[in-house]
């Protein structure tokens, strides 16, 4: 049955069943777009945990880090580590996206910039979940295809995938997508693992590959493809676009506290760099067992391996476990695909003053686009790898908008189109696109974009009109107002945010905000510290991201240990 024994499907149609029921029992909890859109900022620390774990680890990864490391070693890892020294930021930006209490960053680029990059962001944003909902799809289609021997071809993965996270995802929203991504995120980390211990004893333990293996299979760093100075330019990249991914403002802002939101995002994240180390492993031990692939078919290696290292069952399960994670992401992309369609376009200037329930239906309907962006855009790439590349300038291009307005109040509308315009026609002369670019990489790319583009939105900013008073004070109300203080909106008149089931922080001084206890934000405050910095004010944000820098060092450490097993 397709390359699969009985136990295999029976594994298979279980899990499958599992999700369909979580996806039906949702669909009682939606009553309103707060709940489909942002599960009405109900969820603690776990399922934010799971939420950031799930959204963010899918089935193309391993097999891009698999395959990369199965052609230059370790190094293939940073293909997802990029995030690793940005990590510790999570922590200080989650609580920027849950005081702001927007629903979609087309909402944060509306408030701040106007309605003209509201409706941009909001292209941009479901061009994002197009092409990353097609590389999951894509990713495990491959994965899938090489598993069943071809039995299964990439595309009919691909349409069997989709029709099935859209019946739960189109019912449950947000609140299906917590939920699933609580059970698919053990699911995950049994992808990441499962094949380790049955590929070393094929092998012969770590000895052996260590004597199969040339000494720089096992660097961190390579000397082609992930270099060092590849490694930073990505790294420094990832910061300035990581805030602008459009699923980020559910993973940091449908939280019910501050402290779940930061929590969820940073340490659901370091799971995933510590699953992270186990499919470079298996493109790894994919080297000495399967020798010969190419750059084109490397992407083979994570299949091959299942293939042939699983008893039945086992095999169903990872298949599974590749289907959480490619639909733990898909649910909440479509979801957060039918926000931006439903309130940065249809709400603005189709139907503006429909009931809610009317608005629930359009983002129901609306989430199928998102769907049928990215089937086609799987259909279209060659190389997860290749798609991957495209998402980093894309979200590079709006992030230096995102960060200007956070900490600039003289930031405005005109800088921000001038920095894109700026960024994307520096892109397409360097790169590769047209016959007549430079065919530069990706990396001498971001060297010359990135600064091109913040000078570009500074000088530009400066001499042009800037955004309206009353629109910046309430932007700025927002971000110095914490979780819990939310009487202080109503005082100021801003009504028209969506609180959701907020839960504040106890205080041990009545007499002082919350930011002043703590709360303060060290990114929003950035250009005034010399005025406001004291340790009291900004220990939360201080303490955690002293701790987050531990844990890179940690699973540094992991790493680094795990290398070098069999050669001690």
């Amino acid at each position: 049955m397709y390359g699969l024994s009985i136990l295999d499907i029976i594994v298979i149609i279980l899990f499958f069943m599992m999700l369909g029921g979580v996806g039906i029992w949702s669909y009682r909890a939606i009553n309103t777009t707060g709940d489909y859109f942002m599960g009405n900022r109900r969820f603690g620390k776990v399922f934010m945990i799971a939420h950031a774990l799930g959204t963010g680890t899918h089935s193309d990864q391993p097999v891009a880090v698999a395959g990369a490391s199965y052609q230059i070693g370790l190094a293939g890892i940073w293909y997802q580590w990029l995030w690793m020294f940005i990590t510790p930021f999570f922590w200080l930006i989650a609580p920027i996206y849950r005081r702001l209490r927007f629903v979609t960053t087309g909402d944060f680029f509306e408030e701040r910039y106007g309605r003209s990059l509201g409706a941009f962001y909001a292209v941009v944003g479901l061009l994002y979940f197009s092409i990353n909902t097609g590389l999951m799809l894509k990713g495990t289609g491959v994965t899938i295809e090489a598993i069943t021997l071809g039995q299964l071809p990439t595309d009919v993965v691909i349409v069997i995938l989709t029709l099935l996270f859209i019946s739960y995802s189109i019912l449950g929203g947000l609140i299906a997508a917590v939920i699933t991504d609580f059970i698919q995120g053990v699911f995950i980390l049994v992808l990441s693992f499962l094949l380790i211990p049955f590929a070393l004893n094929a092998i012969g333990g770590m000895s052996e590959v260590h004597a199969q293996l040339p000494p720089e299979m096992f660097s961190f760093v390579a000397a082609y493809e992930v270099t060092l100075f590849f490694i930073i330019m990505i790294m420094l990249n990832g910061l300035v676009g990581i805030v602008v991914q459009p699923h980020h403002m559910a993973i940091g802002g449908a939280g019910k506290t501050e402290i779940s939101c930061r929590t969820g995002w940073t340490y659901g994240n370091f799971i995933k760099r510590v699953a992270t180390l186990g499919w470079a492993f298996v493109g790894i031990f994919a080297a000495v067992l399967y020798p010969g692939l190419t750059s084109e078919t490397r992407e083979l290696a994570f299949g091959m391996a299942v293939t042939n290292l699983l008893p039945a069952g086992l095999v169903g399960l990872m298949i599974a476990a590749m289907a959480a994670g490619v639909m733990s992401t898909c649910d909440a992309f479509m979801v957060g695909g039918s926000a931006l369609f439903t309130r940065n376009f249809y709400q603005k200037y189709y139907k503006k003053n429909k009931s809610d329930a009317h608005y629930l239906i359009v983002g129901r309907i609306s989430s199928l686009l998102v769907v049928i962006g990215g089937v086609g855009f799987a259909f279209y790439i060659d190389t997860v790898v290749q798609g991957i590349e495209i998402l980093w300038r894309l979200t590079a291009f709006l992030g230096i908008g995102f960060w200007m307005a956070i900490f600039w109040r003289r930031a405005n509308r005109y800088g921000v189109w001038a920095s894109v315009i700026v960024t994307l026609s520096i892109t397409l002369v360097t790169g590769s696109t047209f016959s007549w670019g430079l065919g530069w990489g990706v990396a001498q790319q971001i060297l010359v974009y990135l600064p091109a583009g913040f000078l570009t939105f500074i000088v530009v900013s400066i001499i042009t009109k800037p955004e309206p008073e009353a629109k910046l004070n309430k932007f700025y109300t927002l971000l110095h107002t914490p979780v819990g203080e939310e009487h202080k909106l109503v005082e100021a008149g801003i009504t028209d945010v969506l609180i959701g089931e907020s839960e504040g922080r106890k205080v041990k001084d009545k007499d002082k905000s919350l930011e002043e206890q703590g709360h303060g934000l060290l990114l929003v405050d950035l250009l005034s510290l010399r005025k406001k910095f004291s340790f009291e004010r900004y220990k939360i944000d201080i303490i955690g991201f002293i701790a987050a820098l531990f844990m890179i060092l940690l699973i540094f450490a992991i790493g680094w240990l795990s290398a070098r097993i069999g050669t001690f």
